[in-house]
C-alpha cells in the first residue's frame, strides 16, 4: 500500500470500493480524457499563469497553446475526439479567460497571492498515510484572512443540490484542515471557496462562493477519511451495487474487470 491518499481517489472509494481496487491497486484506468478534461486543464493553467505573472499576459494565447497541447495529448493516447466541439470550445475559451482577474478583484479587493497550486503532504490524524492535494490558489486579504480557491468549469453553473453536496464539498474541507495544519493557521482564519468558471453561460461567467467548513463538518470529513484508509488497508474491497450502472460514468460496468 502506498502513503498517501488524494481526494480523488477517497472519492472514487466512496462510490465503490471494488471500483477503487480495480484503479488503484490493480492499475486499470480505462478513461483517459475527453475535450472536458482537456478544456479544464488548459484553463487552469491559464488561471494559475495568470495570478503568478508579475506583468500582464496574453491569456487568450496562453489558453489556446495550453488546449491545443492537451488536445494532441489525447489525440495521441487514442481518444476518440469532437473536433466540432473542440472548435466550439476554443471560442468558448478565448472569452472565458477574460473573467478571471477581474472576479478575484471584485470578490477580494486588494489581496496577496500566497501560492498557486501549492502541494499539500500531510499525515492523516491516527494513520500512517499522509493526505495529498494541490491547492489552486490561495490568497491573503489586509485583515489577515486567508482564502482558498478551487477552480471548477463547467458549462452553465452548479444547480443547488451540487453546491450543497457533502462529497463535493469535502475537498475544500480538506484542503482548509491540511493548509492549517502545514502552516500552524487557526482555522478560524481560513475560508474556502470554489470559482466556477462557465463555459457556455450568458452571464456571471466566473462565480465566485464560498464553502463553511465548521468543526463538525470537519469531524465527519476527517472520519470519512480514516474509515476509507482503514478499509483500503485491510483489503476489503465490497462491491457497491447501487453505483453500478451507467448513470454514474463507471467505466468498468459490465465489462470482463466488473460484471
Amino acid at each position: 500500500m502506498k502513503n498517501h491518499i488524494s481526494f480523488s481517489e477517497l472519492k472514487i472509494w466512496n462510490e465503490c470500493a471494488f471500483k477503487h481496487k480495480l484503479m488503484y491497486v490493480d492499475g486499470i484506468k480505462k478513461f483517459i480524457g475527453n475535450e472536458h478534461t482537456a478544456f479544464g486543464k488548459a484553463v487552469h493553467d491559464t488561471c494559475e499563469k495568470s495570478v503568478l505573472s508579475t506583468a500582464p499576459i496574453d491569456q487568450k494565447k496562453y489558453f489556446q497553446e495550453c488546449f491545443l497541447r492537451e488536445v494532441q495529448d489525447l489525440h495521441e493516447k487514442g481518444a476518440d475526439i469532437n473536433k466540432q466541439m473542440i472548435l466550439e470550445m476554443r471560442t468558448q475559451g478565448d472569452s472565458l479567460v477574460d473573467f478571471i482577474l477581474p472576479a478575484l478583484k471584485n470578490y477580494f479587493g486588494e489581496y496577496e497571492v500566497l501560492s498557486a497550486e501549492e502541494d499539500l503532504y500531510e499525515l492523516i490524524d491516527d494513520t500512517n498515510l499522509n493526505y495529498k492535494g494541490f491547492i489552486d490558489l490561495v490568497l491573503k486579504t489586509k485583515d489577515g484572512k486567508y482564502h482558498i480557491i478551487d477552480w471548477k468549469t463547467c458549462s452553465w453553473g452548479w444547480d443547488s443540490r451540487r453546491r450543497s453536496d457533502s462529497m463535493t464539498t469535502y475537498q475544500l474541507t480538506y484542503y482548509k484542515y491540511f493548509f492549517a495544519k502545514k502552516h500552524g493557521i487557526d482555522l478560524k482564519d481560513i475560508t474556502t471557496y470554489f470559482a466556477l468558471l462557465k463555459r457556455t453561460a450568458k452571464k456571471d461567467r466566473a462565480e465566485i462562493f464560498d464553502v463553511t467548513s465548521g468543526n463538525k463538518k470537519i469531524e465527519n470529513s476527517l472520519k470519512l477519511l480514516n474509515k476509507a484508509v482503514y478499509n483500503i488497508k485491510h483489503k476489503n474491497y465490497i462491491k457497491n451495487r447501487l453505483s453500478c450502472n451507467q448513470m454514474f460514468g463507471c467505466e468498468f460496468y459490465r465489462t470482463k474487470f466488473c460484471r
